[in-house]
C-alpha cells in the first residue's frame, strides 16, 4: 500500500510540476548572425550577447500579462551572405518567433528587414549601420547604433581635422556596409577642407591586396580608409607594412575588434590604427559597460569583440516593450517598442525616432596600443 502511495505521491509531482511548467507562457527570440566565415569570431560574440540576455531574464522571472514567461533564442547562422540571410529571416517568420535581434551586417539585415515587415515581426539590429536600413518606410525595424552618416562623417572629419590628413586614400569591400561608411567618410573628407588621393576597391572575401596597395602607394598616402570588417583589415595592414606604407589606417565598428591585433599578425604599430563604434558611455555610465565585460568574460571565458553589448541592449528593450504592452505579441508590443523612450542599457540610453534609429546615437573613437584597444574620446 506504501509502494503504490508513493507512487500517486510521485505522479502527483510530475503532473502539478509538468502543469506549472506548462503555464509558463514561451516567447521565442530569433537572433541572426554569421557564425560560420571570415567573420565568425564577430557572429559569436553577437550570440553571446543575446544568450546572456535571455539567461538573465530567464533567472529573474519574467512576467509578461502577469504570466511567467520562459524565453528561448532561435539561433540561425547567415554566414554574412544576403541569400543566406533571407532563407533564414524566412525560417524565423514561419517559426513565428516573437522578435529578432539582428543580422550583423548591414547587407543581410536589409533585405531580410522585407521579410520580417511582411510577416509583422519587430527586428532591431544591434550593428547594421547602412541608413537604408531604417529609410525603407518598415514599421517593424529598429537598430541601437548610430549609423553610417555619423560613423563615416565622424572619422572623416577626425582624418582631416585632427590626424591632418593630407593624402587620404579609400578603399571598400563593396558591400552595403562597407560602401556605404567609405562613401560617407568621403563626403566628411572633402565637407572639412580635405581630398581624396586614391580610391579602391576589393571583396569581402579577398586576401591579397597588392595590387590595389601597390596603386595606393605611388600617392604616398598618410591616412587609408577601410570600409569593411576585422578579417580583411588585418591581412591588408600586414601587407601595408610589407610594401612600406607606413600611412595611418581607419576604419569603422568593422574593423573595431579586440581580434584586430592578432588579424594584423604583429603588424600594427602603436596610434597606427583608428576606428570607431557605433555607441558609447561616459562617467557614470561606463561602469554599466564595465561589469557587462567583466560578466561576459566570466560567462564565456573570452573578451567582448565589439557587438555583444549591443545585442545585449536589444534583447532587453524587446522584452521590456512586451512587459509594458503586456502581450509577446507582435501587434500588440510593436507600437510599444516604437516609442522606447529613455531605456537604460549598457551602451547608453535608448530611445528611438519614427524611422526606427536610435537617437542622439554616441560613437566611440580608439585607437589600439600593445594590442589593446584603447579609448581616444566619446563623441554625439
Amino acid at each position: 500500500m506504501q509502494v503504490r502511495l508513493n507512487t500517486i505521491v510521485a505522479a502527483a509531482v510530475v503532473m502539478f510540476g509538468s502543469a506549472a511548467y506548462a503555464q509558463d507562457m514561451v516567447v521565442k527570440i530569433g537572433h541572426v548572425a554569421p557564425t560560420s566565415g571570415g567573420i565568425a569570431h564577430l557572429g559569436k560574440d553577437n550570440e553571446n550577447g543575446a544568450r546572456m540576455a535571455i539567461d538573465e531574464l530567464n533567472a529573474k522571472g519574467t512576467t509578461i500579462g502577469g504570466k511567467k514567461v520562459k524565453f528561448e533564442m532561435l539561433a540561425e547562422d547567415d554566414a554574412g551572405d544576403p541569400k543566406q540571410g533571407t532563407a533564414v529571416a524566412q525560417k524565423l517568420a514561419d517559426s513565428k518567433v516573437n522578435g529578432v535581434v539582428g543580422h550583423l551586417n548591414s547587407g543581410t539585415s536589409i533585405p531580410a528587414s522585407k521579410i520580417y515587415s511582411d510577416a509583422g515581426i519587430p527586428q532591431i539590429s544591434p550593428s547594421a549601420t547602412n541608413p537604408k536600413f531604417t529609410r525603407q518606410g518598415f514599421k517593424t525595424t529598429f537598430r541601437v547604433v548610430a549609423d553610417d552618416v555619423h560613423l563615416g562623417g565622424t572619422l572623416g572629419r577626425y582624418a582631416v581635422k585632427e590626424m591632418k590628413g593630407k593624402s587620404i586614400a579609400v578603399i571598400d569591400d563593396r558591400t552595403a556596409y562597407g560602401q556605404g561608411v567609405a562613401e560617407e567618410f568621403t563626403k566628411a573628407v572633402k565637407a572639412s577642407g580635405g581630398s581624396i588621393a586614391e580610391t579602391q576597391f576589393t571583396t569581402d572575401k579577398a586576401t591579397d591586396f597588392s595590387a590595389i596597395l601597390t596603386a595606393i602607394k605611388a600617392k604616398k598616402p598618410d591616412v587609408v580608409f577601410f570600409g569593411g570588417m576585422d578579417a580583411v583589415a588585418g591581412p591588408m595592414i600586414r601587407q601595408m607594412k610589407q610594401l612600406g606604407i607606413n600611412a595611418k589606417f581607419m576604419g569603422g565598428d568593422g574593423i573595431c575588434s579586440s581580434e584586430l591585433p592578432k588579424l594584423a599578425a604583429g603588424a600594427m604599430a602603436d596610434g597606427q590604427v583608428v576606428c570607431a563604434e557605433a555607441g558609447g558611455v561616459e562617467g557614470t555610465q561606463k561602469a554599466g559597460m564595465d561589469k557587462f565585460r567583466e560578466d561576459y568574460k566570466k560567462k564565456f571565458g573570452i573578451e567582448v569583440q565589439v557587438y555583444a553589448p549591443y545585442v545585449y541592449d536589444a534583447v532587453n528593450v524587446m522584452a521590456a516593450a512586451m512587459v509594458k504592452a503586456g502581450s509577446a505579441d507582435p501587434k500588440v508590443y510593436l507600437p510599444v517598442l516604437a516609442k522606447t523612450d529613455g531605456f537604460k542599457g549598457v551602451t547608453g540610453v535608448i530611445s528611438f525616432d519614427e524611422k526606427g534609429d536610435v537617437k542622439n546615437g554616441a560613437l566611440t573613437l580608439y585607437t589600439y596600443k600593445g594590442e589593446k584597444r584603447d579609448q581616444i574620446a566619446v563623441v554625439r
